[in-house]
């Protein structure tokens, strides 16, 4: 390891470093635009000059510099302050002064370092440069006069996003960052660009002039969109949510969210459920939480519990699911599935159900193959970390399922199970791709999963595992890729159905017999409603969706960013989400409705509080124990073996922007799926 000199302190480094990050390292600040440590370097804003010696006798841009032993650096020297006093200065011939109206104004490089290392007055009287504004869609607003230049935006699109769809023309002054074709944006991660940019030239288009940073309350939370658990920041004002924006995690989802996390937001503002309500004369009427229990209690007496079943949603976090199996467990009922789509998933070993080697572990898998999965659309973080590994080279990739473009090259081997039983077998050549690498990774999705015979090729994908030597103490490459939040956590917990239970579709099949009387949907929207026959139905939940529409009782709960909530992701990392604003009006937190109305029932659930209630999840699983920690699951048989349908796998999500009700009552959702649908009209 090389050792270096930083104003005259001496520190070991890693060899292959650049001069900025063994600043860093030393903790000396180096101030920058266009470096960014996911992406390449540029080195064209200049702002990071340094004085090395031995080397040229002028300022050296660091973050393209690499280290080199006994090299002498130094970063506040006048010949580097000057230089710093001039880079700023030009920056500022044509930045317009409109900071008072810019929503990038107290969050912007620009201002931070110009207070820091700028110069005190403009010595430049000519005009300033005047650039048209760009349309890049419903998410990112440009502000192009304020541009420096930077290349962020390009390197991102290019490198993370996989979308080659914004450039740069002209030079000099002249330059213009543009796309190359006038149209919106065709990633998912868009959004993004926003907090690249160092400068106020883009921004959010629907957080435009909405507030200011310093108006915010700050509140760490998890994302439940999807179900890769994105680390994220809500911020709000009183009681409204302005905006979320990513945190820093780089097992998750490094520093990057989806768009649909992003600015989904503005859906948790409208129809909102915010006091119950009981249907009378066929119509539903507003009552009090007394009323509403009191019919459920009506419902419930005499009721044999057989006849009594439970669904559950796909955003519900831990605490309301336990809470529910506990009073489904009360009533005797063995009817409660939280499966919407109809997965065949077991509550078995965790290594059936969860991305085993972790997101993290795709960076060192070097053959992939995808089953039954588009993940641009299902976990698009996720799939931009697939896309960054088969940059770093070394890397095939394939896939048996829907043909899509997910932003990277990959090898087209079929669409359905029989090709996948030809690759089991070895009768397709990227067989001993996977056969040669040291760390296969075997991905399977909800598109191989929720289908009739979704059990069977779970089972094929399991033994496929095994004989490529994919699962051993060192590395486990099966993973199954979630597409909800509450997927993991209610397989943790073990809501499927119990001793002669029934499943979502046994409990459908119920209800259309009228074998089955009461269906408890916990914010339970995406089956359909209609199959519930004449059973009374009760809703609990936050927004007024499709379970609501169908309900005899609705119960008010709480949003994701409404309520303390553990939720565990899909590679079975358990998270807390902190509550970010209370919920509207009469609802309530979704484990106290169901402890309040145990206790009306006379099947009082033995907790009161929040933590005991959580002590109650360790006790059930011992995985909820270890928060934000990632291991490979137990292993062992799962599966069932059987007949293997011909049809083609289909991804589970055929509108990437509407899967919740948080989504669909988002009017920038709509805005987005209007302007995709133009975008491929165009094309």
């Amino acid at each position: 390891m090389p050792k270096v000199k930083i104003d005259g302190v001496e520190i070991e480094v890693p060899a292959g470093i650049t001069v900025l990050q063994a600043c860093e390292l030393a903790g000396v600040e180096i101030p920058r635009f266009c470096y960014h440590e996911r992406l390449s370097i540029a080195g064209n804003c200049r702002m990071c000059l340094v004085e090395v010696k031995p080397g040229p006798p002028k300022p050296q841009a660091s973050c393209a510099l690499p280290v080199a032993d006994k090299q002498e650096i130094f970063t506040q020297t006048p010949t580097v302050k000057k230089a710093r006093n001039g880079v700023r200065e030009f920056l500022l011939i044509n930045h317009p002064l409109d900071c008072p109206i810019c929503d990038q104004g107290g969050e912007c490089d620009l201002q931070d370092q110009a207070m820091g290392y700028g110069f005190d007055r403009s010595r430049f009287h000519e005009n300033k440069r005047a650039v048209p504004d760009k349309n890049l869609g419903p998410l990112v607003k440009t502000s192009m006069n304020r541009c420096i230049h930077c290349t962020r935006c390009i390197r991102f699109a290019t490198e993370v996003a996989g979308v080659e769809e914004l450039g740069a023309t002209g030079r000099g002054e002249s330059m213009e960052v543009t796309t190359y074709v006038e149209h919106a944006l065709s990633t998912e991660l868009s959004g993004n660009l926003v907090d690249l940019c160092p400068v106020g030239a883009l921004t959010s288009k629907p957080y435009a002039f909405e507030a200011r940073s310093w108006e915010l309350s700050k509140t760490e939370s998890v994302d439940v969109m999807d179900g890769l658990g994105s680390n994220i920041r809500v911020d709000t004002r009183g009681a409204q949510v302005m905006r979320v924006l990513p945190r820093l995690n780089d097992d998750v989802n490094e520093e990057w969210i989806s768009d649909k996390t992003r600015h989904a937001l503005d859906g948790l503002r409208h129809q909102r459920l915010d006091r119950p309500y009981v249907r009378r004369g066929g119509k539903l009427a507003e009552a009090t939480w007394d009323q509403a229990f009191a019919a459920i209690e009506a419902k419930l007496k005499d009721l044999d519990g057989n006849k009594v079943a439970a669904i559950i949603g796909d955003q519900c976090d831990a605490e309301s699911m336990v809470a529910l199996k506990d009073l489904m467990t009360a009533l005797g009922s063995p009817n409660i599935d939280c499966r919407q789509d109809g997965a065949k998933l077991d509550a078995g070993p965790r290594g059936s159900y969860i991305f085993n080697p972790g997101v993290h572990g795709i960076d060192s898998a070097d053959a992939i193959l995808l089953i039954g999965t588009n993940p641009r659309w299902e976990s698009p973080v996720l799939n931009a970390r697939l896309r960054k590994r088969y940059l770093s080279g070394h890397c095939a990739i394939g896939s048996v399922g829907p043909a899509v473009d997910l932003t990277y090259p990959v090898e087209r081997l079929g669409a359905g199970p029989a090709t996948l039983r030809e690759l089991v077998e070895g009768k397709l050549g990227f067989f001993e791709k996977l056969k040669a690498a040291k760390h296969p990774l075997i991905v399977v999705g909800m598109g191989a999963l929720k289908r009739e015979d979704g059990a069977a090729v779970l089972a094929l994908a399991r033994d496929f595992a095994e004989k490529l030597n994919a699962v051993r103490a060192d590395w486990n490459g099966f993973a199954v890729l979630h597409t909800t939040a509450a997927r993991v956590g209610g397989l943790d917990l073990g809501l499927v159905p119990g001793e002669g239970g029934r499943d979502v579709e046994g409990i459908l099949a119920g209800c259309e017999k009228r074998e089955i009387e009461l269906v408890y949907l916990l914010a339970a929207d995406e089956i359909d409603t209609k199959r519930l026959g004449k059973a009374f139905v009760v809703y609990q939940g936050h927004h007024g969706d499709a379970g609501a529409h169908r309900a005899d009782v609705i119960l008010p709960g709480a949003a994701y960013t409404e309520k303390p909530g553990t939720y565990v992701n899909t590679e079975g990392r358990v998270q807390i989400g902190q509550r970010a604003g209370y919920p509207p009006g009469d609802a309530r937190e979704d484990w106290a409705i169901l402890r309040a109305l145990s206790e009306r029932l006379g099947k009082t659930l033995p907790y009161d509080t929040l933590d005991q209630v959580r002590t109650r999840l360790v006790t059930v699983n011992k995985s909820f124990s270890a928060l934000d920690q990632q291991a490979a699951g137990s292993w062992g048989a799962f599966g069932q073996e059987g007949t293997l349908s011909d049809a083609p796998f289909v991804s589970p999500i055929a509108n990437f922007y509407m899967t919740c009700p948080i989504s669909r009552a988002s009017k920038t959702m709509a805005e987005c799926m209007a302007s995709r649908a133009q975008l491929m009209a165009a094309e």
